[in-house]
């Protein structure tokens, strides 16, 4: 099963960077000029936008829930680059150097995926796509309540292990729907 959730994570992770690319295209580096509690507030909008639709069992704006997990992912990636590569740095990346910071922040992500699983046993796998989100926005709530507090923790882990934790929760959730869909075409 490791070996099938590794080539699921690959396939999702390729993807989404693939959207991340082509936007880079479109906007270049401008996401660079956030603040990582901007992008978290970024993140929190999609997951209460995924969270509702779960909830409404519709939606008005034709877009689904897959895509807003892919943006999840990115931001946070986004995210992690930013918390590396503080203010300091330029606004402007080249596409190469952009392309190996996420390359970087993804492999970090799945590395940690693939030991928590070894661990947890995939237990993700029995979850429901809709606690996945509420785990999402727990950890978007710590996040917030850690920049509130400057970045400091007495105990909890840091703001990147958490950004890490939600790329995972949500590379879970688009194998999960993933899975789901190729249930209904079979």
């Amino acid at each position: 099963m490791a070996q099938q959730t590794n080539s699921q994570y690959k396939h999702i992770i390729d993807a989404c960077r693939e959207v991340f690319m082509v936007k880079m295209k479109d906007y270049g580096t401008a996401w660079r000029i956030l603040r990582p509690s901007s992008l978290t507030d970024q993140i929190f909008i999609k997951a209460q936008r995924i969270r509702s639709i779960q909830e409404k069992k519709n939606q008005r704006i034709a877009e689904g829930i897959e895509p807003e997990f892919t943006g999840i992912i990115n931001y946070s990636i986004m995210a992690l680059i930013q918390l590396e590569l503080g203010s300091s740095e330029p606004l402007n990346l080249d596409a190469i150097e952009t392309e190996r910071l996420y390359k970087k922040h993804a492999q970090e992500a799945q590395n940690l995926m693939s030991d928590k699983n070894h661990d947890y046993s995939e237990a993700w796998r029995e979850m429901r796509v809709s606690s996945l989100t509420d785990i999402i926005l727990m950890k978007l709530l710590r996040i917030k309540q850690i920049e509130n507090n400057a970045g400091k923790t007495e105990v909890s882990e840091g703001l990147d292990a958490n950004y890490l934790d939600i790329i995972n929760y949500a590379v879970f959730a688009r194998i999960l729907l993933m899975e789901e869909l190729e249930k209904k075409n079979n």
